[in-house]
C-alpha cells in the first residue's frame, strides 16, 4: 500500500537463491509476504526488508530479490537487491 496516498500497490516478488543449510517452506514464505498486504511502505523499503529478513532466517549462500510493481503515475518500478552485494 502506498504510504502517501493509501492506494493499493500490486507487484510480483521473485526469489532466486542458493541455499546453504536451510531451505524455505513455500507456505511460510507466502504467509510472511501477506504481512505486507496492508502496510504502507515504499517499494525499495519492502524489497530491502524482505532481503534482510530472508538472509537473517535462511542464511543462503546467495540471494536475489526482485520486486516488479505495476505502473503508478505512468512509471513501473523494478527493484533488485542481492546478497552478498555485488
Amino acid at each position: 500500500m502506498c504510504p502517501k496516498t493509501g492506494q493499493p500497490d500490486y507487484g510480483v516478488i521473485v526469489f532466486t537463491y542458493v541455499p546453504d543449510q536451510v531451505c524455505v517452506e513455500l507456505k511460510s514464505l507466502k504467509m510472511y509476504l501477506q504481512r505486507f498486504r496492508n502496510e504502507g511502505i515504499f517499494y525499495e523499503a519492502v524489497t530491502n526488508r524482505i532481503l534482510d529478513d530472508f538472509v537473517a532466517v535462511v542464511q543462503p549462500r546467495r540471494l536475489r530479490v526482485e520486486s516488479r510493481w505495476t505502473p503508478r503515475g505512468g512509471l513501473n518500478s523494478n527493484i533488485i537487491v542481492e546478497y552478498p552485494e555485488t
